[in-house]
């Protein structure tokens, strides 16, 4: 069960209109801080955001199953369960089950939610999109950031900037 302040987070995105993939966003976070806290473990970062997102479709956020050829019929299938679980079909997950869930997931590392694996993990997705696709997202995340973040945030960019202009090789 998601925490009152993850969901309350969750409602709070919501309502200023922002996309299911970041209400889903407040719940990935919250399973990554079970496993730095030791609470369970993950057998991967996949399977920490898996979790996350599986937990967000049952608590009501409207986030679609992923596309056909994207992942196995099994996973979206079960993202398709999570989804009408969400939405008033919820049947109560059995204690033997839960049990035995939660016993498997303590048998397994914590290292999935380490910063290198979290940084890995995103590179990787990354990397499988469209250098449009990457762009349309960075200039949507721009727009709703407001014109006292986009300040700040041009501001760091142009520091990161000048850093790697300072750090390149000169040519002579």
């Amino acid at each position: 069960m998601p925490s009152k302040t993850t969901l309350k987070r969750a409602r709070q995105a919501k309502r200023a209109g922002r996309a299911p993939s970041t209400q889903a966003g407040e719940f990935v976070r919250e399973e990554i801080e079970h496993l730095r806290e030791g609470k369970h473990g993950a057998r991967s970062t996949k399977q920490a955001i898996a979790i996350g997102l599986s937990k967000a479709r049952r608590s009501g956020v409207d986030l679609p199953p992923p596309r056909k050829g994207t992942t196995s019929a099994r996973t979206r299938r079960a993202a398709e369960r999570a989804l009408r679980e969400g939405r008033g079909g919820r049947k109560q997950t059995s204690a033997k089950r839960s049990r035995a869930t939660r016993r498997a997931l303590k048998r397994e590392g914590r290292s999935a939610a380490s910063t290198a694996q979290l940084s890995r993990q995103a590179r990787t997705a990354s990397r499988k999109r469209s250098r449009a696709s990457r762009r349309a997202s960075a200039r949507r995340a721009a727009r709703t950031k407001g014109p006292a973040l986009r300040r700040s945030a041009a501001k760091r960019a142009a520091a990161t900037r000048r850093r790697r202009r300072v750090r390149a090789p000169s040519a002579s």
